[in-house]
């Protein structure tokens, strides 16, 4: 049995049921926690309502901004040639770009102190609308360290 999976089976994940989209509905399986989907809606969704009105923007239109703005366009991975280890700059394909991005909006909001899980989400993603927060710190560190390892571009298979 190959050790890679078929990206043919990828899972159809079907669009939520209040904004019917398909990225809430990653991002809600995401935040979840034991199993809780009801808890991890009413999180998001009350965080949406709350981002937007700051924002004065669609809630639908606010997670697909924030999960755009960040996604990274380049990352490193590491390639072993003759015995070193170099970092490689390479392109993220825009799914992975996309989960990647998701993971550090709620790693950040899980790292925030303070008040509830509902605001602190709304903040953090008023913040990466806004172009500041962890997460977008965390963006251009990626970004950053692959322009420093550009010059082993050539590795890169």
């Amino acid at each position: 049995m190959p050790r890679r999976a078929n990206k043919d089976l990828q899972r159809v994940i079907p669009p939520d049921a209040r904004y019917n989209s398909v990225t809430i509905a990653k991002f809600i399986n995401k935040i979840m926690v034991r199993g809780q989907k009801a808890t991890a809606e009413r999180v998001v969704y009350d965080a949406l309502g709350v981002a937007s009105e700051q924002l004065g923007k669609e809630p639908s239109g606010v997670m697909e901004e924030a999960i755009r703005s960040a996604t990274p366009l380049l990352m490193v991975k590491p390639r072993r040639v003759g015995g070193a280890t170099y970092q490689v700059p390479m392109e993220v394909a825009p799914q992975k770009g996309q989960g990647m991005a998701m993971r550090w909006i709620i790693a950040s909001v899980r790292g925030r102190t303070g008040k509830s899980t509902k605001e602190k989400l709304a903040g953090e993603l008023v913040d990466v609308i806004e172009g500041r927060g962890a997460t977008i710190k965390k963006r251009e560190d990626i970004h950053r360290m692959a322009q420093a390892n550009k010059a082993f571009a050539h590795f890169r298979w």
